[in-house]
C-alpha cells in the first residue's frame, strides 16, 4: 500500500507500507500521520492546509478524527464526507500514476516500488493541480 498527500504547492513522498502490515486506526495515527504525512504535509504549506481522507476504517476511527481535529488547521470531518470518494488522490492522481508505472511489465513488487518511486519524481504537477481544481466541481455534482 501507498500514501501520499498532495496541494497546489506540490507533493509529499510516496509512503509505503510494508506488506502484511495492518493499517488499523494506531497505526495509521502512529505511523502514517505523526511520522510521515503530517510532518511532510507541513514542509510542503506550513501550517496552512486542508486535510480530506477517504471512508477506510483507519480514517473514520474517533482517535484519528479527534487527532485530525486538534492538530491540523482544517480538518473535513466524518459528517462532510460524500458517499462516493472524491479525493483527488483517488478519482484521478492514482490512475495517471498506474498509466506511467504499467507501459512496461512489472515482474515482483521491489520493481513495483521502484518504478513508483520514479515516475512520481517525474509526475507533472499539471496533473496534479487538474485534479484538484475538478474537487469543488464534484462536490456541486454530488449536492
Amino acid at each position: 500500500m501507498v500514501s501520499v498527500a498532495v496541494s497546489s504547492l506540490g507533493r509529499t513522498d510516496l509512503f509505503f507500507i510494508d506488506q502484511g502490515t495492518k493499517v488499523n486506526g494506531q497505526y495509521y495515527r502512529d505511523v502514517l500521520l505523526h511520522q510521515q504525512l503530517l510532518p511532510a504535509i507541513r514542509d510542503l504549506s506550513g501550517d496552512f492546509f486542508t486535510f480530506q481522507q477517504d471512508n477506510a476504517p483507519a480514517h473514520r476511527a474517533r482517535e484519528t478524527v479527534q487527532l485530525l481535529t486538534s492538530k491540523t488547521p482544517d480538518f473535513i470531518a466524518p459528517a462532510l464526507w460524500p458517499a462516493i470518494d472524491l479525493n483527488p488522490v483517488d478519482y484521478q492522481i492514482w490512475g495517471k500514476l498506474q498509466e506511467c508505472v504499467y507501459r512496461s511489465r512489472i515482474h515482483d513488487v521491489d520493481q513495483l516500488k521502484s518504478r513508483l518511486i520514479e515516475e512520481w519524481e517525474h509526475f507533472h504537477q499539471v496533473f496534479i493541480n487538474e485534479a484538484i481544481r475538478q474537487w469543488c466541481p464534484r462536490l456541486r455534482a454530488c449536492i
